[in-house]
Order: structure tokens, then C-alpha cells, then sequence
């Protein structure tokens, strides 16, 4: 069950990440910057033919299969390992989401679409990029405190 609503919610995601991305590249392709919260962020329209800021320039084929695999590990994972909790069901919802966002821009676009700017930070990303790195760090947290712990307090509690 954990599956099929983590595969649902991670498609309200990319449909998310694909409408927000269709107006970027109708409105914002070939304009100057525009800013959307004040000085705080700012629309910019850049095509990302890389890796997280640009790094590993047109390898998007590496990135897609990476993609690809990552994204089977994490339902192995859910299905196999059948972790329930709720916190790493989140994780992999916007890690898988923002995934198959960014996929579906490579095989498509032969690029990523990226237009969210922040004025403390000098990259531009885009909602995918921001609910993988969201989901990482969530992921982190979980294997760090999380997991294992309700596994533990039940076979003690079997004893």
C-alpha cells in the first residue's frame, strides 16, 4: 500500500514541477530575470545541460540511468524491506517526484529547466531540485535517527 501512494503523491509532483516548467519556457525563455518576492527570488530561465549546478556538462544519459536506478531501489525498498514509516514514505515521495521531474526534462528537452533563483544562493534549480534536495536530507535524518528503531522495541517486546 505504501508503494502505490508513494508512486501517487510523486505524480502530483511532476505534474507540479512539468506545469510550473511549460510556463517557464513559454514566458521566460529569452527574457532578463524577473523578480518575484522582492529582492528574495527571482525568475530566471536557464537551461541546465548538467548535474546539480551545472557540474558533469551533457552527460544527461548518465544522469537518466541514475535516475532510473534510484528510483527502483527506492520501491525495492519500500516493497521488500516494508518500511512503513511515514517520514521515509516523504523522503521518497519528493525524491522519486523530483526524479522523474528532471527525467522527464532530460529524454524530452535534452536539458533540465531551471528558473527559481534565490538571493542567498547564486544557483538557479527548479521544484525538482528542491524536493530532491528536501527528500536527501530527509532521507539522511531517518537513517541517521529513525531507522531500525521501531524494529528494535518490537523484537524486544517478543521476547
Amino acid at each position: 500500500m505504501t508503494a502505490i501512494i508513494t508512486a501517487l503523491l510523486s505524480v502530483v509532483i511532476v505534474v507540479a514541477d512539468q506545469v510550473i516548467k511549460y510556463f517557464v519556457v513559454e514566458n521566460l525563455q529569452g527574457i532578463d530575470s524577473i523578480p518575484f518576492i522582492g529582492n528574495l527570488l527571482t525568475l530566471t530561465y536557464v537551461e541546465n545541460r548538467g548535474a546539480a549546478f551545472g557540474m558533469m556538462q551533457n552527460m544527461s544519459w548518465l544522469f537518466a540511468i541514475i535516475t532510473v536506478l534510484m528510483i527502483a531501489l527506492f520501491f525495492f525498498i519500500i516493497i521488500k524491506k516494508k518500511i512503513t514509516s511515514k517520514f521515509f514514505a516523504l523522503s521518497t515521495v519528493l525524491i522519486v517526484g523530483g526524479g522523474l521531474g528532471n527525467l522527464i526534462d532530460r529524454i524530452f528537452r535534452g536539458f533540465v529547466v531551471d528558473y527559481l533563483q534565490l538571493s542567498f544562493f547564486p544557483y538557479v534549480c527548479n521544484l525538482a531540485d528542491y524536493c530532491i534536495t528536501i527528500g536527501a536530507f530527509m532521507l539522511i535524518i531517518f537513517v541517521l535517527f529513525f531507522y531500525g528503531k521501531g524494529e528494535k522495541k518490537t523484537a524486544k517486546g517478543n521476547s
